[in-house]
């Protein structure tokens, strides 16, 4: 169902616009098939391909020559010249080509690149429809002739409807055909014949092994070499020998494959020989297999080659041909280098004498090696002594210093403690490093060592002389545990150089180092003295022996270890120390310490 159109407007007045006109309704008659059994199936039309793709790689080619004047030259006016003309159909472009002819002397190549090129001056381009053998074209100002083409550029004009005409022979280039004739040699031929010397000796070759002497020059040294004789064409050949990690560049040849003249022409020779071309006009005689023999030096162009040994188709050779049989091989020996003495420098003054040396063995210098179980066994192990300096100005006499020696570098450090209104800045006088002993030198090198410190001794310093005074106690007990590494005479010095302190000594003192094997006394005998003050400090054992011996300490402030009879008995009520009037009668104790060098820490004699 469908609506129906309005025939009749507003007014009654009939409507033409929505009636179909006569035509319509014909069409519709002639359409009633159709409205039944719907539209017509018709063929789908073919596709379309474009120029591009249809004529992709396919070029016509054709096979032209030009002709050019040569005005210049005797030997020919003008030049055939063979070119390719290639057109490319997909695109209407043209390309033209030389093919290159070896030893021409001529630029050949490309002559016309590709495109399309102009036909005419109303800006015309040729088309393949201008193209046929057999005629001429001319491309910027030269005319080529088209003398044929190929069988598919032939099928594709007839295709399209042109006559082809008949191919034509392609001109050649007369000089070009000249070079070609071979030319006419007047050579009287010589009684040798080289082809059978080739033929007969075709790959046999001479081995000898030489060596080559050099070790006149500077850097020079004795090098091996391999000499190949040719018996094709009496050519000689040297080869280097190349050895794993020789350091030399891996040329393999010194002399290539050539005739090497032996006797030269005498004439006075203007031109250098290194860089002439040797003929036979200049050469009286060349080398030949005669001329080289094991055991034998040949000068080949200013070398002089030892032959030494050969391999064994050379020996058969010589011995089939010359009847030679000594063939021993000469043994080569190695001239041993000449011993150059190291000459070792003086001391520079920078750093220890083992550096200064280091850098006479090595170009990269390497630090000393280093006693490392000395250090382990001897860290933090440092003895101290007190030195003086000895100088001839006054006010430095006065001036004391602390030595301390360290035993796991067999270093030195000096201090110098800081002594106020002195006008002298106290603190590090030498840092930590080796001294070396007065006429030591870089190749013997003596270091001040743990016996060199001896009380009483001089040391000299980078110029300065000290004079050792005093040392601590831990060198003592040092001394007594490694008596061994000392001499006897370092040993006496510290019982010889400690100064003699005398103590008004109250027999309480005594009693507290009670364990004292023997003390020598100028005046009496030290039994007796001994057991008088243990009876005298049997009821008193609760004596503090510590607070006694710090409170007699501080009253000795000089150092001189002498105190005066008022001050000794004021200091012992004080301390509530029992005092005996007969004992302190007594002018004065020496007490000398003699073995035991504990005896110094006991009395805190310092």
């Amino acid at each position: 169902a469908f609506s129906r159109l309005p025939t009749v407007g507003s007014g009654g007045e009939r409507l033409y616009v929505n009636q179909l006109s006569q035509a319509e309704l014909d069409e519709l008659a002639s359409k009633r098939p159709t409205l039944t059994y719907g539209q017509v199936k018709r063929a789908p039309p073919s596709g379309f391909i474009p120029v591009h793709v249809a004529f992709d790689k396919k070029i016509l080619k054709f096979d032209a020559y030009f002709q050019e004047d040569v005005p210049l030259s005797a030997e020919e006016h003008y030049r055939i010249r063979q070119v390719c003309i290639y057109y490319y159909l997909e695109d209407d472009s043209m390309y033209v080509i030389e093919p290159v002819v070896q030893n021409s002397g001529i630029p050949q190549g490309k002559h016309i690149r590709r495109h399309r090129v102009p036909k005419n001056d109303r800006g015309e381009h040729y088309h393949w429809k201008d193209l046929n053998r057999g005629i001429n074209i001319t491309m910027y100002g030269r005319t080529y002739r088209i003398v044929d083409c190929d069988r598919f550029t032939q099928e594709f004009l007839e295709s399209q409807g042109i006559e082809v005409n008949p191919p034509e022979k392609m001109a050649f280039d007369p000089y070009t055909e000249l070079r070609q004739m071979p030319v006419r040699k007047y050579i009287t031929p010589s009684d040798f014949d080289q082809l059978k010397q080739f033929l007969t000796y075709d790959k046999q070759v001479l081995r000898f092994y030489a060596m080559w002497d050099d070790t006149n020059s500077i850097f020079g040294e004795n090098r091996p070499y391999v000499i190949h004789y040719y018996l094709a064409d009496d050519t000689v050949e040297v080869r280097e020998v190349h050895k794993q990690n020789d350091g030399r560049d891996p040329f393999p040849v010194l002399i290539r494959r050539q005739r090497i003249p032996k006797t030269f022409v005498d004439k006075q020779k203007t031109f250098p020989t290194c860089v002439m071309e040797i003929s036979d006009q200049e050469v009286l005689e060349w080398y030949t297999a005669k001329d080289f023999a094991v055991g034998k030096s040949t000068n080949l162009l200013g070398r002089d080659f030892f032959i030494y040994d050969c391999d064994e188709f050379t020996r058969n050779f010589y011995r089939d041909k010359f009847g030679i049989t000594d063939f021993q091989p000469v043994e080569i020996k190695k001239k041993p280098p000449e011993e150059v003495q190291q000459i070792i420098p003086p001391y520079n003054g920078f750093g220890i004498l083992e550096d200064t040396l280091q850098n006479c063995f090595s170009l990269f210098p390497k630090p000393p090696r280093k006693d490392v179980i000395k250090m382990l066994e001897n860290d933090n192990k440092v003895l101290r002594y007190q030195v003086a300096l000895e100088s001839p100005n006054p006010e430095d006499r006065k001036r004391r210093f602390i030595l301390s020696y360290f035993l796991s570098n067999d270093m030195i450090s000096i201090y110098e403690p800081p002594v106020r209104n002195s006008g002298i800045i106290g603190g590090k006088y030498l840092r930590k490093t080796r001294v070396a002993k007065p006429g030591s030198t870089t190749e013997n090198a003596k270091y001040y060592g743990p016996s060199d410190l001896t009380i009483g001794s001089t040391i000299e310093v980078f110029g300065h002389r000290f004079v050792i005074t005093d040392a601590d106690e831990y060198v003592l007990n040092y001394m007594e545990s490694n008596a061994g590494s000392f001499p006897a005479s370092a040993q006496k010095s510290v019982v010889v150089r400690l100064p003699e302190v005398a103590f008004a000594l109250s027999p309480v003192l005594l009693c507290f180092y009670s364990d004292i094997p023997k003390l020598g006394t100028s005046k009496q005998e030290p039994d007796e003295l001994t057991v008088h003050v243990q009876e005298e400090l049997k009821p008193h054992k609760h004596l503090n022996n510590k607070n006694i011996q710090e409170a007699f300490l501080q009253c000795d402030k000089d150092g001189s270890g002498v105190l005066d009879k008022a001050k000794f008995l004021s200091l012992c009520d004080s301390l509530s120390v029992p005092t005996n009037t007969t004992l302190l009668n007594k002018k004065r104790l020496y007490i000398m310490i003699e073995t035991r060098h504990r005896l110094l820490q006991s009395y805190c004699l310092s």
